[in-house]
C-alpha cells in the first residue's frame, strides 16, 4: 500500500521514507517488470527541470530522523525559531532523502461541482477488457501482480456448492431424457450387431468368440435365445475397452437391449458432468459451464450415441476427462508456482528457474484418461500427442511469467521429460492392461502366432505373447488402411469436410412403408415411418461452427489461452481423418468433436453476456436466452426421429431439412 496522496504513477524509488513515521512498499504493479523487483537504491534529489515547475511534485529534503516535523505554512512559528533550527548540529552521516510533499492551496469545491463530477463518473463506468469479460471482471490483466495471473482467476471458481449443484442437475436431467425407453427397439440396430454381440463373449472367453451371421443370429438374440456363439476366435478391429464396458451392463442386466445400452447410458451422462466441469474451469464460470452441459444434453448426437451400443461414447467421455484433467494440471502447476512465491514474499524468480513442482496428479489423471481413450479407439492418440506437448508449452509458459526469463525453456526437460512419463507411459501401461483378457487366455485371435513362429525375429526378441500381440496389432493396422476397406462402400459414408455442419448425418435404425392401421399408424392414405437417425440438432451445430470461428479469432488476436483449448482437442481429432477419405468414414466419429464444439459455443455466449456488471449485459442475455430456446425447441422438434418415433411420411420429410440427411 502507498501514503494517501502520492502519484499513481511513481513506480521507483521502490522504498521510500516519508517525513511521516511509517515506511510503505510500492504497490505489486510496480513489481511486475522486467527488473524482477530489484530493491535499488532511492534517486538522489535534483533541481526542478525546465518542464517541473516548482511545488507540482515531491521535493527531497535532508533530514535526520532527530528533525522535527516540518511546520506547515499555518503553524504560529517564529522565524528565529526556525533559524534556530536550521542551523543546528547534526551529524552528517544520519542525514537520508526523504520526500515532502509541498504544500499546495486546494479551492474549495462547491456542492454544485461535487455533484456534478459524482454525476459524470456514473455515466461513464470503465469499459471493460476484451480479456477480461469472461473473467467477469473490469480489469484487464496487466494490472494484475505475477502472482495474481498465476493464479490465473482461480478465485473466480470458488463458487463450489453452486458449481456442484448445477452440475448434479444439468447431468441428472440429461439421464432422465435419455433414459425413457432405452430398451427399445429391442432389435440390435446398426453396429450393435458386432459390439453387443462381443462383448457378451468377451467376458465368458477373456476374448470375443464367433457368432452365427447376422441375419441368423440378431433375430435369435432379440428374442432371447444367446447360447448360439462358440469359443472360436473372432477378428476385431478395435481395442477391448469399449467392448468390457458394454459387456459389464451385460452381465448385470441380461443380454438384451436394455443391457447392452445401459453402459453407453452412463457414460453419455458422463460425458454431459465432464463438460460442465471442463468449461467451468476454462471459462471460470459455472453459468458457462451449466451452459455447455445444457447444450450438449439437447445435441441430438450426442442423445443418440448415448442410447446405443458402439464404442464411441466411452471415447468421447475419455477423452474430454483427459482434456479437463490437462486444463486442471495447468492451474495446480500455476497455482504451486504462486505459493512458492507467497511462501518466500517474493514478487517472481528474479530470472531463476525456481524450485521443481514434483506432484503433479492432474497429469497423471489425464495419462490415465487418454490410455483408457486409446484403449477404446486408436484415433486418441492424436489427442493424447497434442495436448501432451500444449501442457509442456504451458509449463514454459507459466516459468517465464514467474520470472524465470530464458530459463524458463528448461522446463522442456524438467517437467518435460515427467511429464513424457505421466501421459505417454502410463496410458501405455493402461493400454496394455486393457488386453488382459486375451494375454491370460490361449485361445485369443493370433494368440498363439508366437509359438507358431519361433524363428521370427520379433519372437526372438520379445517372447511369444509379446511377439503375438504386436503381429495382431500389425494385421488390426492393415484392416484400418489396407484395400479391404478401402475397397468398402457405404450408403452413409460422409466427408469430414461436411461434419462440422452436418451435411450427411448416420441412418442407425429405420421401419419404412408401415401401412395405416398397423402398428400405430393412423388410418387413412398415408403411410408411416419409424426412424433413428444419428444427427446432431441442427441450430446447435450451425451455432458451434459458427462459433468455432469466433473463438479461433479470439484466440489468436485476443492471446486468449481458453478458447485454444477446445479448438485444439476438437482439430486433434478431426483432421486427422481428412487422409482417410479413401475408406468409408461416417458422421457419428464427430461425437469426440461436439463437447469441445459447444464448449467454444458457451464461452462465446460468454462474450456475449459479459461481465455481470457489464452496460449490455440485459441484452446480451436475451440474445443467449434466445439461442438457448432455440436449439431445446429444435431438439424437440427432431426428437421423433432421435428415438424410433412413429412418424407420417411426411413429417419424417418435414425435419429433413437437407435432401443430404435422407
Amino acid at each position: 500500500m502507498l501514503p494517501i496522496g502520492v502519484p499513481a504513477n511513481i513506480n521507483k524509488p521502490l522504498w521510500v521514507a516519508w517525513s511521516t513515521t511509517a515506511v510503505f512498499p510500492i504497490p505489486s504493479t510496480a513489481l511486475n517488470s522486467h527488473y524482477h523487483g530489484r530493491v535499488t537504491e532511492p534517486d538522489q534529489p535534483h533541481s526542478p527541470s525546465e518542464t517541473e515547475q516548482p511545488g507540482t511534485g515531491p521535493t527531497w529534503v535532508r533530514k535526520s530522523p532527530s528533525t522535527p516535523p516540518t511546520p506547515s505554512p499555518d503553524a504560529d512559528v517564529s522565524p528565529s525559531d526556525a533559524a534556530e533550527s536550521a542551523d543546528s548540529d547534526v551529524d552528517d552521516e544520519s542525514l537520508t532523502w526523504t520526500a515532502q510533499a509541498p504544500f499546495t492551496p486546494v479551492p474549495p469545491i462547491s456542492a454544485e461541482q461535487l455533484a456534478s463530477a459524482d454525476s459524470a463518473d456514473e455515466a461513464t463506468p470503465p469499459r471493460p477488457s476484451p480479456l477480461a469479460r469472461l473473467r467477469g471482471t473490469t480489469h484487464p490483466p496487466e494490472h494484475l501482480s505475477t502472482i495474481e495471473r498465476l493464479r490465473d482467476g482461480q478465485r473466480a471458481l470458488s463458487d463450489r456448492l453452486t458449481g456442484w449443484i448445477v452440475t448434479v442437475s444439468i447431468t441428472a436431467l440429461a439421464f432422465v431424457i435419455r433414459f425413457i425407453n432405452l430398451g427399445y427397439p429391442k432389435t440390435l440396430v446398426f453396429d450393435e450387431t458386432y459390439y453387443a454381440k462381443d462383448a457378451w463373449t468377451l467376458w465368458i472367453y477373456g476374448y470375443e468368440g464367433t457368432w452365427p451371421e447376422r441375419e441368423i443370429a440378431d433375430p435369435q438374440v432379440a428374442a432371447g435365445t444367446i447360447d448360439i456363439f462358440n469359443d472360436t476366435a473372432e477378428f476385431v478391429a478395435h481395442p477391448p475397452l469399449g467392448k468390457w464396458l458394454i459387456g459389464l451392463g451385460e452381465q448385470i442386466l441380461g443380454m438384451n437391449s436394455f443391457g447392452w445400452r445401459i453402459m453407453p447410458l452412463i457414460f453419455g451422462t458422463l460425458l454431459v458432468f465432464m463438460t460442465i466441469r471442463m468449461a467451468r474451469r476454462l471459462s471460470r464460470s459455472t453459468l458457462i459451464g451449466g451452459i455447455a452441459g445444457l447444450l450438449l444434453t439437447f445435441d441430438g448426437l450426442a442423445f443418440v450415441m448415448s442410447r446405443v451400443a458402439l464404442l464411441d461414447i466411452f471415447q468421447a467421455f475419455f477423452l474430454v476427462a483427459g482434456v479437463a484433467a490437462v486444463v486442471a494440471d495447468r492451474d495446480w502447476y500455476r497455482g504451486k508456482l504462486a505459493d512458492r512465491l507467497d511462501q518466500r514474499r517474493i514478487p517472481d524468480f528474479a530470472g531463476r528457474f525456481g524450485s521443481i513442482i514434483w506432484l503433479r496428479p492432474w497429469r497423471t489423471v489425464a495419462g490415465v484418461m487418454f490410455g483408457l481413450a486409446i484403449a477404446t479407439k486408436w484415433n486418441s492418440l492424436f489427442v493424447l500427442a497434442a495436448m501432451g506437448i500444449l501442457s509442456v508449452l504451458w509449463d514454459v509458459g507459466a516459468r517465464r511469467l514467474a520470472g524465470a526469463d530464458f530459463r524458463s525453456w528448461l522446463a522442456l526437460l524438467v517437467d518435460g521429460i515427467p511429464a513424457f512419463i505421466r501421459l505417454v507411459v502410463v496410458s501405455a501401461v493402461i493400454y496394455v492392461a486393457s488386453w488382459w483378457g486375451w494375454l491370460t487366455t490361449s485361445g485369443g485371435y493370433d494368440r498363439n502366432w508366437g509359438e507358431n513362429n519361433p524363428d521370427d525375429p520379433l519372437v526372438k526378441a520379445l517372447g511369444t505373447m509379446w511377439a503375438s500381440l504386436i503381429h495382431y496389432h500389425q494385421e488390426i493396422y492393415g484392416f484400418h488402411t489396407g484395400e479391404f476397406i478401402r475397397s468398402q462402400t457405404h450408403a452413409y459414408n460422409a466427408n469430414p469436410a461436411g461434419w462440422l455442419l452436418m451435411i450427411r448425418p448416420i441412418g442407425i435404425d429405420a421401419t419404412n412403408d408401415i401401412a395405416p392401421g398397423t402398428d400405430g399408424c393412423p388410418s387413412g392414405a398415408e403411410t408411416c415411418m419409424r426412424v433413428i437417425s444419428g444427427m446432431g440438432t441442427p441450430v446447435l451445430w450451425w451455432m458451434a461452427f459458427l462459433a468455432l470461428i469466433v473463438a479461433f479469432v479470439w484466440w489468436i488476436g485476443g492471446r486468449d489461452w481458453r478458447f485454444g483449448v477446445p479448438i485444439i482437442a476438437a482439430m486433434s481429432t478431426y483432421i486427422f481423418w481428412f487422409p482417410n477419405t479413401d475408406r468409408p468414414v461416417f458422421f457419428f466419429y464427430a461425437i469426440c468433436i461436439i463437447p469441445f464444439t459447444v464448449t467454444l459455443l458457451a464461452m462465446v455466449m460468454g462474450l456475449i453476456l459479459g461481465p455481470k456488471d457489464g452496460p449490455r449485459r440485459r441484452l446480451g442475455a436475451i440474445i443467449v436466452g434466445v439461442a438457448i430456446a432455440l436449439v431445446l425447441a429444435n431438439f424437440a422438434y427432431i426428437y421423433p426421429v432421435l428415438t424410433d418415433g412413429l412418424l407420417l411420411r411426411s413429417e419424417y420429410y418435414a425435419r429433413m431439412w437437407l435432401q443430404s440427411w435422407i
